[in-house]
């Protein structure tokens, strides 16, 4: 389906159109929420229910959504809720009768409390609330665990920079973690919502899905940059005995941009590449284009045990090329030349670098880091243990706790009632209560951000990084 001909009512697990006959009788409300349960991290950075919102829950349902979605449940197998859709159809001009809650986005929060909570508020459709699971849900968890993944690594990077470098961390650290993502996810919609995920820690980017998401739903009008980058193709294409000639060539067609220019340099010998091509041949051009113009040579190794080969790389330049050392001690490269990482980079080797970078007293500020399918696609729904659990009903005019309490798991216990995100000055931090025991509506953090159809928030990138930050 593409976002012209997208069917919200197709948009779901097949098993969920038989719930509508599956509540008790006289349900009239049905009330769930999303939660990280845990996982590989301690908290959470919530991110895009906004770009959701706006891509599936903009649009109408169609009397032509209601008959597709009829053909194919027939054909399917399932029982098909023609009444229902057409009742959404013709009473509330297509618009879903949902009522969302959530967190603001770019909060950071401990896992195992609220983030979103949604209810109907049409008596006759008690059976939507979760029939959107799937779709929400989705939405969800994966731009929420990328941002949180890439707001750990920042973390560490931040402290491993704070520990070795004197330089400014605010201009620094921004640029420290490069998304080379896009070609390692299964879709382009992943590639923009996780690349844009990954852009509220970071500024750096090469998913140009992601710039295009920030622009779609989140009013950036330039979420990220990037700079000239060589590619194997390109620099092979030279011929092994042409080596020194493509490189010469990026520098001569790039360096007088007065940015940086990044060439990858393990086609054939990386050690040669930079003690006799980088650090001989054309030492001077690099030294005279950095005097000039400004310009950076960032040199890419893309084999090898990262840890071993980012020390090896950096040496090995810092002996042609020099270094000096830091008020805190430790070896920097000239300003105008670095160490990108672009392989094999995860959470834990990139912390490993870096834990042995300064072991050998050489500071963090000497490299940047890229990260591809490790940023965007070697995570799934159980890396944070996302769920949506159905907390409360109303049948008969009253209301009902609802949970789940497995004695096989207990980890999998859901939360009862309608549900609170407070902040608890006692403990100095948030927990999710029930609704009726906060003392002022305004003490809850979690904000309608949908109500019948209407978007009621609409916060730009900018807002939602500031938040982060201010939580960091």
């Amino acid at each position: 389906m593409t976002y012209e001909n997208y069917n919200l009512i197709l948009d779901t697990d097949s098993y969920k159109h038989s719930h509508f006959h599956q509540y008790p009788q006289n349900t009239s409300l049905v009330n769930s929420y999303i939660e990280s349960r845990g996982g590989d991290y301690d908290k959470t950075l919530f991110f895009g229910l906004q770009a959701w919102l706006k891509k599936s829950l903009r649009n109408p349902v169609t009397l032509e959504n209601v008959e597709e979605a009829g053909v194919l449940c027939a054909l399917h197998g399932v029982p098909f809720n023609k009444a229902g859709w057409l009742h959404i159809v013709k009473e509330h001009n297509g618009f879903l009768p949902l009522e969302i809650e959530a967190v603001p986005e770019g909060t950071v929060l401990p896992t195992r409390n609220i983030l979103v909570q949604v209810r109907n508020t049409d008596p006759a459709c008690y059976w939507l609330t979760s029939f959107i699971e799937t779709a929400m849900l989705r939405a969800v968890w994966y731009p929420t665990t990328v941002a949180t993944a890439s707001y750990h690594v920042k973390e560490v990077i931040g402290r491993y920079l704070a520990e070795t470098s004197d330089g400014n961390i605010e201009e620094i650290l921004p640029f420290m973690l490069h998304d080379f993502g896009s070609r390692g996810v299964s879709s382009e919609e992943s590639a923009g919502l996780g690349g844009l995920a990954h852009l509220i820690n970071f500024r750096g980017t090469d998913t140009m899905a992601a710039l295009m998401a920030g622009q779609r739903y989140y009013h950036a009008h330039m979420a990220g940059f990037s700079v000239p980058a060589s590619e194997h193709s390109t620099m092979t294409s030279w011929l092994k005995s042409g080596e020194v000639n493509a490189y010469r060539n990026m520098l001569e067609k790039f360096g007088p941009q007065g940015g940086v220019v990044s060439i990858v340099a393990d086609s054939y010998d990386i050690y040669r590449a930079c003690e006799d091509i980088f650090g001989t041949d054309l030492k001077a051009l690099v030294q005279e284009q950095a005097k000039k113009y400004g310009s950076r040579l960032v040199v890419r190794p893309d084999s090898g045990d990262p840890v071993e080969i980012v020390e090896a790389v950096i040496l090995s330049l810092m002996n042609k090329f020099g270094s000096i050392v830091n008020n805190k001690g430790y070896r920097v490269l000239p300003d105008y030349i670095r160490v990108l990482q672009g392989d094999g980079i995860n959470a834990k080797s990139l912390e490993e670098i870096l834990k042995n970078l300064k072991a050998k007293g050489l500071s963090t500020e000497n490299v940047a880091f890229g990260m591809g399918g490790g940023l965007l696609q070697q995570l799934d729904r159980d890396s944070l243990r996302f769920a949506m659990k159905c907390s409360a009903i109303k049948v008969n005019g009253e209301y009902r706790d609802v949970y789940k309490n497995p004695v096989t798991d207990t980890g999998k216990a859901s939360k009862k009632g309608i549900l609170a995100l407070v902040y608890n000055k006692e403990q100095g931090k948030v927990e999710t209560i029930r609704k009726i025991d906060v003392g002022k509506e305004e003490n809850n953090l979690l904000r309608t951000v949908y109500k019948n159809g209407k978007i009621l928030v609409d916060e730009d990138l900018e807002e939602i990084r500031q938040r982060a930050a201010y939580h960091a």
